[in-house]
């Protein structure tokens, strides 16, 4: 295989794309229905729900296909081909039939109503600009039926400054190495954003063979500031939850914030 090198933005321009390398890492590193305690959540939050569940941003389906084997009608989409073969091959192999489409959070359309609409996993922190954020979520009070509930997973502001640099690695099937050398290059206090440099390798028998780099950026909210973003894209009742603990108030040693929401019946 010759040396390729892959050059990938996230945030501003919404590309919101893992490449070849990048796909295979979330793969090995969070495998379908590996879960953070996200998927009883959901599952537990969904319970009841009349009518279709989307999930934007739905990756290799590590959320999307448990749902889908807990009987509950999922549809999904993503902005990675990369990805979505992943997820298909999940679905494939557990003889599920898997209804995810190639959009982006900027231009996804549907000529269907939803019940209810889910992004685990902090997905939605990969739009980081403010008017960009709240035209997503005006995007999906549009498309949902009247009664349907929002929920959205966001990483709370203090896992944003953590180690400003690291190195990981994971064993492919055929026992070649990965890599992922990640460094935050740029904090960004007023724009409330991060921009960091993922570097993804493939080794083989001592040999670099494939290699991307991905720049990665990240917006950080604050519980009030998202709950007054939600109630400005027409959304009521809203709630914030720590840790998967429905109506639990966020607490600063959380490692996820929940916030649900209800487009008005």
């Amino acid at each position: 295989m010759p040396l390729t090198a892959n050059f990938n933005l996230y945030g501003t321009e919404m590309n919101n794309r893992y490449g070849t390398l990048a796909s295979l890492v979330y793969t090995l590193d969070k495998p379908v229905g590996r879960s953070f305690g996200d998927v009883e959540y959901y599952q537990q939050r969904l319970g009841g729900t009349e009518g279709l569940i989307l999930e934007p941003a739905v990756g290799n389906g590590r959320v999307y296909v448990p749902l889908l084997e807990a009987g509950f009608p999922v549809e999904g989409f993503d902005a990675s081909d990369e990805m979505l073969g992943y997820c298909r091959d999940a679905c494939a192999k557990r003889n599920l039939s898997a209804s995810v489409t190639r959009q982006t959070f900027e231009d996804f359309a549907y000529d269907k109503s939803f019940a209810a609409v889910i992004i685990p996993a902090g997905s939605f922190q990969l739009i980081t600009e403010t008017a960009s954020a709240i035209a997503v979520l005006r995007r999906f009070y549009a498309c949902m039926a009247p009664g349907a509930k929002l929920m959205i997973d966001l990483d709370p502001i203090g896992s944003f400054f953590g180690p400003a640099s690291s190195v990981r690695r994971w064993k492919t099937e055929a026992g070649d190495l990965l890599t992922l050398t990640d460094h935050r290059g740029e904090t960004d206090y007023v724009a409330q954003t991060t921009l960091s440099y993922l570097r993804y390798e493939l080794w083989r028998d001592g040999g670099l063979v494939a290699s991307e780099l991905d720049l990665f950026k990240l917006r950080w909210w604050g519980v009030d500031e998202f709950s007054m973003a939600l109630q400005r894209a027409g959304f009521v009742d809203v709630v914030a939850s720590g840790n998967y603990q429905h109506q639990r108030a966020p607490r600063n040693d959380d490692e996820v914030i929940t916030f649900e929401a209800v487009r008005p019946a």
